[in-house]
């Protein structure tokens, strides 16, 4: 059975930074693609960063030159490293592999960003 489980979640102060992490288990990476996507209650999932298996990595505008995705096969784990945090940011990340013709969601770790 794969699982995804997100965790580094937390509370910040403005301006402040997190690494969240998403260990993946009963699959081996890498995916064919990795995404970060965050929610807010009342509002619809957005998607935050990707990473590809091609290496190529696509963040949404509010993101770029802030957060950064990356992989690391040998723990079957890919990060997001969130700096300069804003209270805009404060939602449930969630991340999502895909592999072939499947998808994959893990449960989301909570990030709040105080102001």
């Amino acid at each position: 059975q794969v699982q995804l489980v997100e965790s580094g979640g937390g509370s910040v102060p403005t301006g402040g930074s997190l690494r969240l992490s998403c260990t993946a288990s009963g699959i081996t990476l890498p995916f064919d693609a990795v995404g970060w996507y965050r929610q807010v209650p009342g509002k619809s999932r957005e998607w935050v960063a990707f990473l590809r298996r091609s290496g190529r990595t696509d963040y949404v505008r509010d993101a770029q030159g802030r957060f950064v995705i990356s992989g690391d096969n040998a723990k079957n784990t890919v990060f997001l490293q969130m700096n300069n945090l804003r209270p805009e940011d404060s939602a449930i990340y969630l991340c999502s592999g895909a592999k072939g013709s499947q998808e994959y969601w893990g449960q989301g770790t909570q990030v709040i960003v105080s102001s």
